[in-house]
């Protein structure tokens, strides 16, 4: 039905309920999505109980209390932990072990971030570089690959070259007109630097990426 619905079937568990923590599984909990939300203090759990779907007061060191708590069954499962890094590791191992496909960790400097890349983090989140509520919006933008929030109504994205887009020009495909967005950069990958010099008859390829301004509203046209 719309994209409300797609969100009430993803499951995110959030580890860690600190500032950073308690923001991200607040703002997944507000769009509509199923949130576990994971500490071992008390108080942090209760004061979240009440915005998202359970609340769990938990040692994440415990690999049979994880498993209890279904984290095999989440979307993605973000560790939110750095006052130890022990359970921030084990928390993350245990994520991927137990087949989470998107495994976010927060890191509390560059040394902790190596760390869990190495213990097979997807992606590491370095607090002071971006904010719970732009993780979070990450999360909800589902096909994009990255999202900023401009404004109250406008954001800009990056969204990977369509399979019925590759092969064609921007100037053939008339993206403004059909889905009243501005293509205002485009990349040739994934991990290449994003291009403003854009010409607009070079054949798009599915490897290729575009980042794209428009107002919130539309971009649901974009999935």
């Amino acid at each position: 039905m719309g994209k409300k619905k797609d969100l009430e079937k993803q499951s995110f568990a959030v580890i860690g309920l600190g500032k950073f923590g308690s923001s991200v599984a607040m703002e997944l909990a507000a769009a509509g999505a199923q949130v576990l939300a994971i500490d071992r203090d008390e108080e942090r759990v209760s004061d979240i109980a009440d915005h998202v779907t359970y609340a769990v007061r938990a040692d994440v060191c415990d690999g049979k209390v994880m498993a209890s708590l279904g984290i095999s069954n989440m979307d993605a499962v973000i560790v939110a932990i750095t006052g130890s890094l022990d359970a921030s590791i084990m928390a993350s191992i245990m994520a991927k072990e137990a087949g989470v496909p998107l495994v976010i960790a927060k890191a509390k400097e560059d040394m902790h971030a190596k760390i869990l890349r190495k213990t097979g983090a997807d992606r590491v989140i370095i607090p002071e570089r971006e904010s719970g509520l732009r993780v979070a919006h990450n999360l909800l933008a589902g096909n994009f690959l990255e999202f900023v929030e401009l404004s109250q109504k406008i954001r800009m994205v990056e969204v990977q070259v369509k399979p019925e887009w590759a092969g064609k020009t921007l100037r053939e495909l008339k993206l403004r007109n059909k889905y009243q967005i501005n293509v205002i950069a485009i990349k040739e990958s994934i991990n290449s630097e994003a291009l403003i010099d854009i010409d607009p008859d070079k054949k798009l390829t599915p490897k290729m990426s575009l980042w794209v301004v428009a107002d919130k509203n539309k971009m649901d046209r974009l999935l």
